[in-house]
């Protein structure tokens, strides 16, 4: 039993006539009708009544049109599914990444990727988040992994890696090192080294010190959380860092968070629609590698 078989034979049952039927699959009427005989005779019985002018189904051959119709469906799926992968092997891929960016899963992502997906060629870009969310608005980069306040910048999907609240992170001794709790106003009454503005964690500092009215002197700025964290090891200013940022400086830095601060900052994965099927493909590789459920699956 063959494909073109089970075509033919929906295409007679539905026009109910062989001339049309050969007309509309583009092969002779003698060629389906051959055909025809031939699945007729592997199946062992008649799938068409031939004798009236208008060619009807047997009692057979309406049992078997749901299937053939079915199986056609499946056919026609599998064609669509190979179709994309190949859309993804020939296809290029450009990914944006967060200035100073260390967060491993997502190298594990572009490696995984790789592997499955060797032929696509991929372009990585490290930059700001706020500029990497306009380069995804703007087609530039197909997705990018940023610091942001909000869980998806407007017009844009994201996929929230990590949400943690701020933490003041000062050396043995400082005089923040002895409080239990830190709040805003305790902070902003000493120098502070952050990252700069355009980053996720900038902007959730930004806007809680705004809402205080509060007038932070940010003394030195660095992209990368491993230089923010060793000024502020050197007394230079009060790092302001995610909680895990800090966690990795434990030995020379005292957290505290910041109590009055609730509103997290967020990594996320953003991207424009997922029409990409190169999108979809490292989307999938990402979840893997960050633990997170993929919704088509729950």
């Amino acid at each position: 039993m063959e494909l073109r078989q089970l075509e033919y034979f929906v295409a007679v049952a539905e026009e109910r006539n062989f001339t049309r039927a050969a007309d509309r699959v583009h092969i002779s009427q003698s060629g389906v009708s051959a055909q025809i005989r031939q699945l007729e005779r592997e199946l062992g019985a008649e799938l068409f009544d031939r004798s009236a002018r208008t060619v009807t189904l047997t009692v057979a051959g309406k049992a078997a049109l749901g299937h053939a119709r079915a199986a056609l469906a499946a056919a026609g799926a599998v064609g669509q599914a190979v179709g994309e992968v190949t859309d993804v092997i020939r296809g290029r891929l450009t990914v944006g990444m967060v200035t100073g960016c260390t967060v491993t899963p997502l190298f594990d992502a572009l490696a995984a990727f790789h592997r499955a997906h060797p032929g696509v060629e991929l372009s990585l870009l490290e930059d700001h988040s706020d500029r990497l969310v306009e380069r995804v608005r703007a087609g530039t980069a197909d997705l990018a992994l940023v610091g942001t306040a909000s869980a998806a910048p407007d017009g844009l999907d994201a996929l929230t890696i990590v949400s943690e609240r701020l933490v003041a992170a000062v050396p043995p001794g400082h005089p923040l090192a002895g409080r239990r709790r830190v709040t805003l106003r305790a902070l902003t009454a000493h120098p502070i080294v952050c990252m700069p503005p355009g980053t996720g964690l900038r902007t959730v500092f930004d806007r809680a010190c705004a809402a205080q009215d509060l007038h932070p002197s940010i003394a030195l700025q660095a992209s990368a959380a491993d230089a923010v964290a060793g000024l502020a090891a050197r007394g230079l200013g009060v790092a302001v860092l995610s909680r895990s940022m800090a966690e990795s400086h434990r030995d020379r830095l005292t957290a505290r968070l910041i109590d009055d601060l609730a509103t997290p900052a967020l990594l996320a994965l953003v991207w424009k629609g997922a029409h990409n099927p190169a999108v979809r493909e490292l989307l999938a590789h990402a979840r893997r590698a960050f633990g997170t459920p993929d919704p088509a699956r729950r």
